[in-house]
């Protein structure tokens, strides 16, 4: 569980990065420019992080599901080893995926406009500024996309539905309590990390038309926002060691001074 969420806050860190900060100066000063090789770089490493980050929580759902429907096989199955090609077959996964798309995108000629109308360099608006057809990038963005999110949801919702049976047949209200609340938090960053970001891909995709552009602009931003600020607080303060210790640091800061 440690290494998930250590991996997970990484990939926070890196998904936040690439967008908080350019755009907190879009809203500040006013000031949107960006570099073309600024724009792809921020553009490659959004969207990875995005795919790693699906394959953390099926990651973390399976090592829910573990815990708490095979307690006593826990240590045999999740070992160091297998752990290990666990996480750096996700972080492969996220950065194959994402390199011939950004490839592919950044051989468009751009001649027209300039103007991405979004927060951040999201790849299906920087696609429509091409002067050459975009439809094979999109596409693929649009396959592959599906292809990672849609098996990840549907074994995430397996483990949980495994999970839910497993708790309801157990004795003590209190375990009951404990399993259901921190599985009803995990599922709701889940909730908050998919629901906007399919929808952001399928609206932009589908209903570009129809919707209206700051509904586009507020589902691209919202799943790349939200689950990095709630994260540290549904996986870290909740988990127990974690929260002692954050508690305690006010007492050692006044201790050393």
């Amino acid at each position: 569980m440690y290494c998930f969420l250590c991996i997970l806050a990484a990939v926070d860190i890196v998904m936040a990065s690439s967008v908080v900060p350019k755009m907190l100066k879009i809203f500040c000063s006013g000031n949107g420019s960006i570099s073309f090789n600024a724009c792809f770089t921020q553009m490659y490493f959004v969207h990875s992080a995005t795919a790693i980050e699906t394959g953390l929580l099926l990651a973390m759902a399976f090592d829910r599901y573990v815990a708490i429907c095979k307690p006593l096989h826990y240590k045999r199955i999740l070992t160091p080893k297998v752990v290990l090609i666990m996480n750096m077959t996700i972080v492969l996964e996220g950065i194959m995926v994402m390199t011939p798309l950004s490839w592919m995108l950044s051989h468009l000629p751009f001649c027209g406009s300039s103007v991405v109308p979004h927060s951040y360099c999201e790849h299906m608006a920087v696609a429509k500024l091409a002067c050459a057809d975009p439809m094979p990038s999109n596409l693929y963005s649009l396959i592959s996309t599906s292809i990672i999110v849609g098996p990840d949801v549907t074994f995430i919702a397996a483990s949980y539905i495994l999970i839910l049976r497993a708790v309801f047949n157990l004795s003590s209200k209190n375990a009951q309590k404990k399993a259901l609340t921190t599985c009803g938090s995990h599922v709701g960053v889940m909730v908050l990390f998919f629901l906007p970001g399919m929808s952001s891909l399928y609206v932009a995709w589908l209903g570009q038309d129809t919707v209206p552009l700051h509904t586009q602009v507020l589902l691209a931003d919202l799943y790349l926002v939200i689950p990095p600020t709630l994260n540290p607080i549904i996986y870290g303060i909740r988990t127990k060691e974690i929260r002692k210790k954050i508690w305690n640091l006010p007492m050692v800061f006044y201790q050393v001074s």
